[in-house]
């Protein structure tokens, strides 16, 4: 077992030219975690430097070589299940049952890359110019150093699902994890270095952003975000300015549609779910329902009785459903959506206050009727355990209101027919839409593409572009016998009359003839 005590984690930090600390206190019961150095910009640009230079030697190694790496750290994370349950709970407040999501999601990550690196990232053959002749070869250059901005609410699997690619496409990494929870970032620096990861090409630079995110985008060559759609805008303009990739993972209103033909008990419990996971502190997670009328009542008096009997509370045990919110300001910020939509005349059908009683910063499970435009939970994202539930009269009502918003991070629909389902979902503009679940499937799918529309994001996490966003392709063209250009002694009008007429040719020819012709060329 590693040792994952927070005390041991600390030489993993970037320790700042003038040694600075902060003290991150736990959720739970406010009481210390740790004091962790604090950078500044200087400090950040010197991590970046000392990234930037252990990259030969990364870059001498194969992709194969690297996924080795992936592949011993998700043997490690395995291994260590139960101190990193700890540790999360202790850093975030989440439940143990969902921070075991976390532990398991950076797990099934890391193994699908060491799958699959080599092939997202492998040479290709393109077509040519010119069959036989000319052969365009496409291969994949790492973009040097990769900083991750990181939060609080997912922040190991979240550090660990951005990193792990990076890596393997030949980057080094510096990650400003938030402030509020930065021992997880330094853990999943812990597990990969044991797993053969040289330790200058993974930093970990703490602080506030405010201070280091300016120097983090200005010395990087790719910077990956999740974090507020406000944030996120500045991010984007700042590597805009500098003209280097940002992907980002931003906010989201995510709608819930239950259709006429929901098996209700089913539907029930993934409501609780797809609403409650991680007290709410989910970008993907549900804060509006579009129930159909049919339905609408005995649905909600049921996922109503259901919700009321969640457990909250501060404890490590697998019973706790829903753990405390991350901070009192947070805290502030849900209680007041849901008094500002109360005081317009919503009915709050269970839930609807904080709970010192159970632990500082823990709320109830909240459900909501009669929620109106005029109240700020309406459109605003709350990022808490808080969910309004809208009446529906049909499917087109439904994905019309469900598309109503300028988010379009996740969304779900319920339905005993998925034949049905689908056809509502596919006409849902979000980035991920689930059939019959309300996050997850979409999002342990690490082969296909998972990030937003509209407002909720930039770029794509999994899959093959979950790689190759951190690389730039390369095309490299090789030509043979002839020059792309008049051969000597052939009058340029006849030249033209003969490229016209090839033209014609070429394109009727299957579109991977000109690879399959140079690789017979090279054969004979």
């Amino acid at each position: 077992m590693t040792n994952l005590d927070t005390t041991a984690l600390l030489r993993w930090a970037y320790y700042p030219a003038e040694h600075r600390q902060m003290t991150v206190t736990s959720p739970l019961d406010g009481q210390p975690i740790g004091d962790v150095p604090i950078c500044a910009g200087d400090d950040v640009t010197a991590a970046v430097a000392a990234a930037r230079a252990a990259l030969p030697i990364w870059q001498s190694r194969s992709v194969r070589e690297r996924a080795r790496v992936a592949d011993r750290f998700r043997d490690l994370v395995m291994d260590n299940c139960e101190p990193l349950l700890d540790l999360i709970h202790r850093e975030n407040g989440k439940s143990r049952l969902h921070a075991f999501e976390e532990v398991m999601d950076s797990a099934l990550c890391a193994g699908y890359y060491a799958r699959t690196a080599a092939i997202h990232l492998g040479t290709r053959v393109r077509g040519g110019a010119i069959p036989v002749l000319t052969r365009a070869v496409e291969r994949r250059v790492p973009e040097g150093v990769v900083g991750i901005i990181s939060p609080w609410n997912y922040p190991w699997t979240l550090a660990c699902s951005d990193a792990i690619p990076a890596l393997l496409a030949g980057n080094a990494v510096v990650i400003k994890p938030d402030s509020a929870t930065p021992f997880c970032a330094l853990a999943v620096k812990a597990l990969l270095v044991e797993a053969g990861l040289p330790s200058a090409l993974f930093q970990v630079v703490c602080g506030p952003g405010s201070e280091l995110g300016t120097p983090l985008i200005e010395a990087v060559d790719h910077v990956m975000f999740t974090g507020s759609t406000e944030t996120g805008r500045s991010v984007a303009e700042r590597c805009a300015k500098r003209l280097i990739p940002c992907s980002a993972e931003l906010g989201g209103k995510n709608p819930m549609i239950v259709l006429a033909d929901a098996n209700m008990d089913y539907t029930v419990r993934g409501a609780m779910q797809s609403c409650f996971s991680t007290t709410g502190q989910l970008c993907v997670s549900i804060e509006r329902m579009y129930v159909h009328e049919s339905i609408f009542d005995e649905f909600v008096a049921r996922f109503a009785e259901a919700t009321s009997q969640m457990v909250v509370g501060v404890g490590d045990g697998w019973d706790v459903d829903l753990g405390p919110l991350i901070s009192a300001e947070h805290l502030a910020k849900v209680q007041a959506h849901v008094d500002d939509a109360v005081a317009k005349g919503a009915t709050v059908v269970t839930g609807g206050k904080a709970r010192p009683d159970l632990g500082a910063t823990c709320f109830e499970p909240t459900i909501l009727t009669g929620v109106t435009e005029d109240m700020d939970l309406c459109r605003q994202e709350t990022f808490g355990p808080v969910v309004s539930v809208y009446k529906v009269s049909d499917d087109n009502e439904a994905v019309a209101r469900a598309n109503d918003t300028e988010y379009g991070l996740n969304a779900c629909v319920w339905s005993a027919s998925t034949i049905h389902a689908y056809n509502v979902a596919r006409r849902i503009m979000a980035g991920t839409v689930n059939i019959n679940e309300g996050y997850a499937a979409a999002w342990a799918s690490h082969d296909a593409l998972m990030g937003g529309m509209g407002v909720s994001g930039l770029g794509r996490r999994h899959g093959a572009e979950g790689i190759q966003r951190f690389t730039q392709p390369q095309n490299v063209a090789t030509q043979r016998l002839l020059l792309l250009a008049p051969p000597p002694g052939v009058p340029r009008e006849a030249y033209v009359q003969f490229m016209k007429l090839g033209a014609r040719v070429l394109h009727r020819l299957p579109i991977d003839w000109c690879a399959r012709a140079w690789t017979w060329w090279n054969e004979l």
